[in-house]
C-alpha cells in the first residue's frame, strides 16, 4: 500500500428512508475541520435507491463533493451491498480518512468495511484531530514520528480511561463517531458542490438478506438528543418515584427528562435516556443536572451545552465546575419551588 496514493477526507452520509440523519451533517462539519488541516477537501458519500437530490442538503452544510452510490439494491440498509458499495468507493477514490457515523448501521457497516479493505477502524470517537504520532517522540526516534495523523480519541474499559488511537501504516484512517458529539456548520442556503455519480454494480448472493418486511418503531419519548432543554437527574435522585419533580420540572419547560448512568444502572430509567460517555452526547440550549455529582464520563456527554444549571446538596460536587448557575440545596424542596415559580411567572406573562 503506497499511503501517499490516499487524499482528501471522506465521511459517509446516513439516510434513511431517503432522509438525511443528523450524523451526516455532524461528520461534513468535522470532516471540513479535518481537511482544513491537511490542505484538502471533505466528500460525503450517499448510498441508495433515488438519493441523488440529497447532494443539495450536504453542500449546504460543507460539503465540497458529493459521491452518490444509487442502486435499486440499496433501498434499504442491508450489510452486504452497503459495504461493497462504500468499500468500491474507498478503493476506486482512495481517501487519507473515512468517517462514519456511530449508529446502529455505521456500527454494522464500519467494521465490515474495515476488515474489507485491510485497514483499522476506531469505533465510538468522542474526538478526532490531526496531529503527530506517537504524540510525544520517542527520545533518538524523532525521525520515526509521523505527521499529519488522524489522532482518534474514544472512552476505553468502559468508560473509566480515554485513549488516543493511530492508524500510521494504513488507509484510509477510519473511525466511527458518536452522533451529537460533533457540530455541524452553520447552513448556506443555495452552496452547490461538485456531485458524481459512482455504481459499482450489485450482484445478488449468499450473503445478500431478503427484507420481507419493515415494521417501524414508534417511540413514545422525545430523543433526548433532539431536546432544546433538559432536566437530568442522578443518583442524587434517591428514588425512581422521586424523578416526578423532574417531570413537572420538565412539563412545565417543555423540556425532556435524562439521566445519569447511575440511573440506568440502577434501573430507574432506560438507556435510551443516559447522558454521557457510555450513553448519548447532548447540546441542548438548557441543561438542568438534579443530584448528579458531575464524573468526567458525565461532563463529557453535555459540557458543550448552552446553559448549565446544577442543584445539588454537596457544593464540592465536580458539577459545579461547569455550571454557569449552582445551586447548593435539597433537590427535593428547591426543584418543586423551582417549578411552582416559573408556573407562576409563566401565569403572569400569559395575564
Amino acid at each position: 500500500m503506497d499511503i501517499k496514493e490516499y487524499k482528501g477526507v471522506f465521511v459517509f452520509a446516513q439516510q434513511v428512508d431517503n432522509k438525511l440523519s443528523n450524523i451526516a451533517f455532524e461528520l461534513v462539519g468535522k470532516g471540513k475541520s479535518l481537511a482544513n488541516d491537511l490542505g484538502e477537501t471533505v466528500t460525503a458519500v450517499v448510498v441508495g435507491s433515488g438519493v441523488k437530490g440529497l447532494a443539495d442538503q450536504l453542500a449546504e452544510y460543507g460539503a465540497d463533493k458529493v459521491i452518490v452510490v444509487d442502486d435499486p439494491a440499496l433501498k434499504e440498509y442491508r450489510t452486504e451491498p452497503y459495504t461493497h458499495a462504500v468499500s468500491e468507493v474507498i478503493n476506486h477514490f482512495k481517501p487519507e480518512i473515512f468517517l462514519i457515523g456511530a449508529t446502529a448501521i455505521g456500527r454494522d457497516l464500519g467494521p465490515r468495511v474495515c476488515a474489507r479493505i485491510h485497514t483499522g477502524l476506531t469505533a465510538d470517537c468522542t474526538k478526532l484531530d490531526i496531529g503527530d504520532f506517537p504524540i510525544n517522540a520517542i527520545p533518538g526516534k524523532e525521525n520515526e514520528q509521523k505527521h499529519n495523523q488522524l489522532l482518534m480519541t474514544r472512552p476505553a474499559f468502559g468508560g473509566n480511561t480515554i485513549a488516543t488511537i493511530a492508524c500510521p501504516d494504513f488507509r484510509p484512517q477510519m473511525a466511527t463517531v458518536r452522533p451529537g458529539v460533533m457540530q455541524k456548520l452553520p447552513k448556506e442556503a443555495g452552496r452547490k458542490c461538485e456531485v458524481e455519480e459512482f455504481n459499482p454494480g450489485f450482484t445478488e448472493n449468499n450473503m445478500y438478506v431478503q427484507i420481507m418486511e419493515v415494521v417501524k418503531k414508534v417511540s413514545e419519548t422525545v430523543d433526548i438528543q433532539d431536546a432544546k432543554i433538559l432536566v437530568s437527574g442522578g443518583r442524587g435522585m434517591g428514588t425512581p418515584e422521586n424523578f416526578k419533580i423532574l417531570d413537572e420540572l420538565a412539563e412545565v419547560l417543555g423540556g425532556t427528562v435524562s439521566c445519569s448512568r447511575a440511573v440506568v444502572d440502577a434501573g430507574w430509567k432506560p438507556k435510551d435516556l443516559q447522558v454521557g460517555q457510555t450513553g448519548k452526547t447532548v447540546r441542548p440550549q438548557v441543561y438542568f443536572a438534579i443530584g448528579i455529582s458531575g464524573a468526567i464520563q458525565h461532563l463529557a456527554g453535555m459540557e458543550e451545552s448552552d446553559l448549565i444549571i446544577a442543584i445539588n446538596k454537596d457544593d464540592t460536587a465536580p458539577i459545579f465546575d461547569v455550571a454557569d448557575v449552582g445551586i447548593v440545596g435539597d433537590l427535593n424542596k428547591v426543584v418543586p419551588m423551582l417549578t411552582q415559580k416559573l408556573k407562576e411567572a409563566m401565569a403572569a406573562n400569559n395575564n
